[in-house]
Parts: structure tokens; C-alpha cells; sequence
């Protein structure tokens, strides 16, 4: 079983001094994409001025210029505590225990924009780099989409699409994976998808399934273990699941 989940834009400073070490990186298929990304980036950061635009930052985000100019020699974390954020907060990888932070890194992938698919185990800098960044003679969408989707079709077992839709744009969710979407319910059993708590959401569902260290098989044994412990998942569109919150 997998669990897919996006980035975040924020990221937590600090780690191991050791450098990024590309050939030490799960997925070892994407390495050329990797080395591509990282060299339009790379290139990116000699102007200051054209990064803070290419990646729409503010003027209290010059920091996030440097950081990208110093990413072949930054400290390193695993990728699962390099993120932060609403969906970071509700997963609060920085409480898990030994046992299941060995479970997150088997089961739970991250999609970067930089570095494409990440185990949560897989030890990466602090960086800026979003799915709608503009990086020179580099389109993000077409440069990973292909690479990211046939990655995720190879994988074997249940494979839950927790990703937004704009990082599905850089990799469309493959047939043998499934979609998470959630959503809200009304009194009427209207269904409303849901935007800030959707993050939240998913993130608690992950760290829900870390914590029982079950590796569902299917997708029915999920929904079956997902009753049995008060989250509700029903059946949604074709290819899809709805988690429902509240």
C-alpha cells in the first residue's frame, strides 16, 4: 500500500549536514528529471529578481532565493519532516514513533515538484519550488507528468491519490491508483468538496493509517479498517473514494 501526498510550499529549516545525495533518492527512474529540474533551478537562482517573480514571492520571501542557491550544500530531513503546514501539522510526523516512522517510509510518498516522487524516509534540503513555478526552458507539467504517472502505474498493491489536483497535473493519478477527495456532508447528504480542511483532512487520515501499521491490500480491507475506527470512506466517481469529514 501506498499513500501519496503533495508537498507544501513552507518547509522546516535545518537537518543533517550531510548534502543532498540525488543517487541516494527512492524512485531512481527520475533521476534525469531530478538533475533537469535542479539545473533549470540552479539557473533560476543567479538573479534574484527573476526567481522572486518565477516563483511569486513576496518581499519577506527573499530568504527562499538563497535556499535555492544553496541546495547542493544544505543540511538535510527526511522529506516527511521537511514539510510543514495544514496537512503536515495534522500528520505531526515529528511525534512518531520509531515503529512507525519505519511504516511511513514504506508506505508513504511524497510528490515534489523538484524532486518528483519521495518516500518519507528519503533525506532532502529545504527548497522552493511549486507546481506553477516557472523555471527557464523547463514546463514543470510536461516534465514530470509522464515520468511521475508511469512510476505510480509500476507500483504494486492499493495506491491512494491524496494529492491536490494541481499536483496530479504533474502526474496524472495512473488507473491502478486510486483518488481521494474530501468532502464535506449536510444534513441532506449534500456532498461539498472541501479546501482548507481537505489538507487537514488528509493528513490525519494518513496519520491515522500510519498508527494502526496495517498494509491494506485492497481497497475494501481499507474501507473495512477505516469503519471499524470511526473514518468514514465511501465509494465516489469512477476511480475515486470520498473521504468524508464531519
Amino acid at each position: 500500500m501506498l499513500l501519496v501526498l503533495p508537498p507544501s510550499e513552507t518547509k522546516r529549516d535545518g537537518g543533517d549536514a550531510t548534502p543532498l545525495d540525488l543517487a541516494a533518492l527512492s524512485f531512481p527512474g527520475l533521476a534525469p528529471q531530478r538533475k533537469a529540474a535542479l539545473a533549470a533551478l540552479r539557473t533560476l537562482s543567479r538573479s534574484v529578481r527573476g526567481s522572486m517573480d518565477a516563483l511569486a514571492l513576496g518581499p519577506t520571501q527573499r530568504f527562499e532565493v538563497d535556499r535555492n542557491r544553496a541546495l547542493a550544500t544544505a543540511p538535510v530531513l527526511p522529506a516527511l519532516e521537511r514539510y510543514t503546514g495544514v496537512l503536515y501539522d495534522g500528520l505531526e510526523a515529528e511525534s512518531l514513533s520509531d515503529a512507525e516512522r519505519a511504516f511511513a517510509a514504506r508506505h508513504v510518498v511524497i510528490h515534489s515538484a523538484l524532486f518528483g516522487l519521495l518516500r518519507a524516509d528519503d533525506r532532502i534540503p529545504a527548497y522552493r519550488l511549486s507546481h506553477d513555478s516557472r523555471l527557464p526552458g523547463l514546463s514543470l507539467r510536461r516534465h514530470w507528468r509522464d515520468a511521475v504517472t508511469a512510476e505510480l502505474a509500476q507500483q504494486e498493491g492499493l495506491v491512494l491519490d491524496l494529492r491536490s489536483e494541481s499536483y496530479t497535473a504533474l502526474g496524472p493519478t495512473p488507473p491502478t491508483a486510486t483518488y481521494v477527495r474530501v468532502v464535506s456532508e449536510d444534513a441532506r447528504g449534500r456532498r461539498t468538496a472541501l479546501s482548507h480542511f481537505n489538507k487537514k483532512g488528509k493528513g490525519e487520515f494518513t496519520r491515522a493509517v500510519i498508527a494502526a501499521g496495517i498494509d491494506h491490500s485492497t481497497l475494501d480491507e481499507l474501507v473495512a479498517w477505516a469503519s471499524g475506527a470511526g473514518i468514514r470512506l465511501d465509494e465516489g466517481a469512477p476511480g475515486e473514494i470520498d473521504l468524508v469529514i464531519g
